[in-house]
C-alpha cells in the first residue's frame, strides 16, 4: 500500500521533513482556510502542491473537501454548493490528484468526550464515554428529548457522573464535544448548535440517506468524467450522536451507499477504527467483501469499553484484527495488479496515534501527534513486509 500521513498544511507542529523522517511517501492534505463549501482554486491547490512536492513527497488523497451542510439537509443554497462541489473535484483533478476522501457527517465531524486519556503507558489517547455524553447532551445542553435516545441506566449513571464533575471537567467536555473538531466548517455554541440541531428536526434516518444518494448521483458523474476515486469516510462514532441520523456505520449501509453507482470513482475509505467502533461490524470480512470498492485506508484500532465507550488503542492491539485487515488489502491489491491495472496501490495512512514520548507537553493537533502516528506506521509498515515477504 502507498504510505501516506495527513498533513493541516504550513501551520501543522508535524512538518513535511518529519513526514519523510517517518517513511511516509505520500501527503494527505486538504485547502482547510478555504473549506467552506467555495470552489477551490487551481492556483490554491497548485501551491499547496509545490509545498508537498518540494519536500520530495506527493500529493495523492485529498481529505478532506467539506460537504457543507445545507447540501446534507438540501435547504439554503444546496444547488449552488452541490455546484460549487463539483468544480472542486474537477479542480483537484487537474492538478493531478487521484482520490478524495469525505464524509457525510451531520453537524459533527470525528468527535470524543476526552482527547487526553492517560494510558498505561503514561502517553494520552483519543476516547469516547457514553455516560459522560449522556450528561451533556441531556443536562447541559438540554436537548428536547434527548433522554429518550439514551437507556434509562446510563441517564442514571450520567446524573451521578454530574454531581462529582468539575468545573474542569464540564469545560474539558464542552470544548471537546462542539468547540473544537478538526475539519469543521465553524465551531458551535450551544445556542448555535441547538439552532442547528432545529435544522435536522424534521429529517429522518431515511431522509437523510436519500439525500446523500441524491449527492452522490450527482457527484459521481463529475468524479468519474474527472478519473477522481471518491472515499466515503464512515460516521465516527458509528451511532447516532445529539439525535441526529448516522448512515455509514456499518456493513449494511455501505452496500446500500455502493449499490447508488456502480462505478469506478464510487468508494470507501475504510476506516477501521470508525467501523470497529461499531460491534456489529467484522473489519476483515469488510476489508474482503469490499476490497474491489476501497479507495483508500485509515488504519487504526480502537478497545470497546462495553457500555459503548470506546478509546484509541495500539494500532496492532485494540479489537480489529490489523494483521488480517491488511492481509486482505493486500490480496486486493494483488488482485488488481494481475489486472494489469495502473491505480493498483491502495493509499494508507496510520490514523490517530497516541502522545508518547516528546511530544507530551507538546502542541498537538489531537490525533495527529507526531511519534504516535510514526510509532504506528512503523508497526503497520513491519506487518506489510512481512505479509509481502512471506506470502502469507
Amino acid at each position: 500500500m502507498k504510505q501516506t500521513w495527513r498533513w493541516f498544511g504550513p501551520d501543522d507542529p508535524v512538518t513535511l521533513a518529519h513526514v519523510r523522517q517517518a517513511g511516509a511517501t505520500g501527503i494527505v492534505s486538504a485547502l482547510h482556510h478555504l473549506n467552506d463549501g467555495r470552489v477551490w482554486p487551481d492556483d490554491e491547490i497548485a501551491k499547496r502542491k509545490a509545498q508537498i512536492e518540494g519536500a520530495g513527497l506527493s500529493w495523492p488523497v485529498v481529505e478532506s473537501i467539506i460537504v457543507h451542510e445545507d447540501i446534507k439537509t438540501r435547504t439554503g443554497r444546496y444547488r449552488e454548493l452541490i455546484d460549487n462541489y463539483k468544480q472542486s473535484i474537477r479542480a483537484v483533478a487537474r492538478a493531478g490528484i487521484e482520490t478524495v476522501c469525505y464524509n457525510f457527517m451531520a453537524i459533527t465531524d470525528w468527535t470524543r468526550t476526552d482527547l487526553d486519556y492517560v494510558m498505561p503507558h503514561g502517553g494520552t489517547a483519543l476516547r469516547f464515554d457514553v455516560v459522560e455524553f449522556c450528561a451533556y447532551d441531556v443536562f447541559i445542553l438540554r436537548r428536547p428529548g434527548a433522554e429518550a435516545d439514551h437507556p434509562a441506566e446510563r441517564v442514571t449513571r450520567a446524573e451521578a457522573w454530574l454531581k462529582q464533575a468539575s468545573e474542569s471537567d464540564l469545560a474539558r467536555l464542552e470544548r471537546n464535544l462542539i468547540e473544537w473538531v478538526p475539519a469543521r466548517e465553524f465551531v458551535y455554541d450551544r445556542q448555535s448548535l441547538n439552532r442547528m440541531l432545529d435544522v435536522y428536526n424534521e429529517l429522518s434516518v431515511e431522509g437523510f440517506r436519500a439525500n446523500l444518494f441524491e449527492f452522490l448521483r450527482e457527484i459521481i458523474p463529475v468524479a468519474e468524467e474527472a478519473g477522481v476515486r471518491m472515499a466515503i469516510h464512515p460516521d465516527d462514532p458509528p451511532f447516532p450522536l445529539f439525535g441526529l441520523p448516522r448512515v455509514v456505520c456499518s456493513a449494511a449501509d455501505a452496500r446500500a451507499l455502493l449499490a447508488v453507482a456502480e462505478s469506478p470513482s464510487h468508494g470507501l475509505t475504510l476506516c477501521t477504527g470508525s467501523y470497529g467502533a461499531n460491534p456489529a461490524n467484522d473489519l476483515v470480512a469488510m476489508a474482503r467483501e469490499f476490497g474491489p470498492r476501497i479507495h483508500f485506508a485509515h488504519l487504526r484500532n480502537v478497545k470497546k469499553e462495553g457500555d459503548g465507550s470506546f478509546h484509541e488503542a495500539e494500532h496492532l492491539e485494540g479489537d480489529t484484527d490489523m494483521v488480517r485487515v491488511v492481509q486482505a488489502l493486500l490480496a486486493e491489491e494483488a488482485r488488481r495488479k494481475g489486472e494489469g491495472r495502473a491505480d493498483w496501490q491502495i493509499p494508507m495512512r496510520p490514523d490517530h496515534g497516541h502522545v508518547i514520548v516528546d511530544d507530551i507537553g507538546k502542541k498537538v493537533n489531537p490525533g495527529y501527534s507526531g511519534i504516535g502516528r510514526l510509532k504506528g506506521l512503523a508497526e503497520l509498515r513491519g506487518v506489510m513486509r512481512t505479509i509481502e515477504t512471506l506470502g502469507y
